[in-house]
């Protein structure tokens, strides 16, 4: 079995267009201003997001993207003027770690793991 796409809600697919194309994430599906999906730059999982009349109220979804050169992303996000929560930060669960939040508030953490993201020193054997 392999994880084929996550989809999100948003009030507002077309700014979430805007945001998630900052983000490096490239349009595939477009049936805006109700649905809309997106490849990610590396790998073959799609991410979608559909519109919805209002947010969930509550505990949302935390969305996941790893990228090796974190530090240098974070950079050129905040040049786009995307805005952060968290700047780039060493967790003690051996990621790294950047926290920002999509227009509808979705939250989302770029990381770095590596070898750590399938295979901590914890792992159950």
């Amino acid at each position: 079995m392999d994880l084929n796409q996550v989809t999100i809600p948003s009030i507002d697919v077309n700014q979430s267009v805007v945001f998630y194309k900052k983000l490096g994430l490239h349009l595939i599906v477009d049936a805006s201003p109700r649905y809309v999906r997106f490849e990610v730059p590396d790998g073959e999982a799609t991410f979608s997001i559909h519109q919805v009349e209002k947010m969930p109220k509550v505990e949302g979804i935390t969305l996941y993207f790893e990228d090796e050169n974190l530090d240098e992303l974070v950079e050129k996000l905040q040049e786009k003027g995307i805005q952060f929560t968290q700047l780039p930060k060493n967790q003690t669960w051996l990621w790294r770690e950047a926290h920002l939040l999509d227009p509808d508030g979705n939250k989302l953490i770029l990381f770095k793991a590596g070898e750590h993201r399938k295979n901590p020193p914890w792992r159950i054997k």
